[in-house]
């Protein structure tokens, strides 16, 4: 390169780099487009080269989602998109890998994938939409169905204990655990940025309206006239606080969630439980307010949203291609053929 040569400057990425160069097509009023559209805006600032990008997914209505972000992907199998990612993880660490499932594909026919990807703490970003019903299959109830609904395949009303999936993956040794919603765009923006920017397999929940089979389930933790009395945002070192008029927090007496009233009793923001994202024992807690047995009177728990826990802890391909450079380091590489035909080998006249 002589002096008067210059390097050609990159433009700088926008959300429509990530857009597809086909129609999108779910139902109209699906919580779908806005998780699209919340991954699209971040995607430029993250700092990534757009051909490092991969989608995985399962199947699902929200495993189309692989065909809407311009990016490389694959639409997989039912619930082994997470296997098919930490493949893909091991032999290229140096890939952005997201994977997209829902609350059927991921924690039915693929809940054994579910949990080992968490435990295994490959460096991957798992979305699991949540509505809390099959879609793609014409509203049977789900693994996350509120016992008692009435589906197609439960016509006399569900039986079934859903799963809570925070718990799920808090118990699966998850790394970060998070939960947003389709109806809060800013606040999806933030928690997938952290779920990037963590090092490690980062699981975040959202709560997605399937209008169709399922719909408005979780409208009251959106809606302006509800919002404020039953969605709880947390946030790392904020006291747990929340009401119309925030009036409201959660005390721990013990390690008993208890709700106070700031006006009353001589209540204060100083008696209020403060989120810690590393302490796992609190987030435990936290997930299970959506499952407390509540008297009659008593206020019903907030549901949280945010980041629930995150640690610190080595990866899995990291561990694996450490062991890789250290056995090699000892032994030298070995002949594939030696490995493939093992330690004994028969001739057959």
């Amino acid at each position: 390169m002589t002096e008067t040569e210059t390097l050609p400057v990159k433009e700088k990425l926008t959300y429509k780099d990530f857009a597809p160069k086909q129609d999108v097509k779910w139902c109209p009023g699906c919580g779908d487009y806005s998780i699209l559209k919340q991954t699209q805006a971040i995607f430029p600032d993250l700092g990534i080269e757009k051909q490092d990008f991969v989608f995985i997914s399962g199947i699902g209505c929200s495993s189309r989602f692989t065909y809407y972000m311009d990016t490389y992907g694959m639409h997989s199998i039912h619930g082994r998109a997470t296997a098919v990612a930490s493949g893909l993880k091991a032999s290229r660490p140096e890939l952005s890998v997201w994977i997209v499932t829902g609350d059927g594909d991921a924690l039915s026919i693929g809940g054994n994938h579910f949990i080992h990807i968490l435990r295994r703490n490959f460096d991957v970003n798992l979305l699991m939409f949540n509505n809390q019903i099959y879609g793609l299959t014409k509203g049977q109830y789900s693994p996350t169905s509120e016992t008692g609904i009435v589906t197609k395949s439960t016509p006399f009303g569900s039986i079934d204990h859903p799963f809570n999936p925070i718990e799920l993956a808090l118990g699966a040794k998850s790394t970060f655990t998070a939960r947003t919603l389709d109806r809060d765009p800013k606040h999806m923006q933030v928690i997938l940025k952290e779920a990037h920017y963590h090092k490690g397999t980062s699981f975040v929940e959202i709560y997605q309206n399937c209008p169709v089979f399922n719909d408005a389930i979780f409208f009251k933790f959106s809606d302006k006239e509800t919002k404020k009395e039953s969605a709880l945002f947390v946030e790392h070192g904020k006291p747990l606080i929340y009401g119309m008029n925030e009036e409201k927090g959660i005390k721990l007496d013990g390690y008993k969630p208890v709700i106070v009233n700031l006006n009353e009793n001589g209540n204060s923001l100083n008696d209020l439980w403060i989120h810690d994202v590393n302490d796992k024992m609190k987030a435990n807690i936290l997930a299970s307010f959506q499952d407390i047995d509540i008297k009659e009177g008593e206020d019903q728990f907030p549901r949280p949203f945010g980041v629930f826990y995150k640690e610190d802890k080595s990866t899995y391909e990291d561990d694996l291609n450490s062991q890789i450079e250290s056995v090699i380091q000892k032994k030298g590489k070995s002949d594939l053929n030696k490995i493939l035909s093992g330690g004994k080998t028969w001739e057959i006249l």
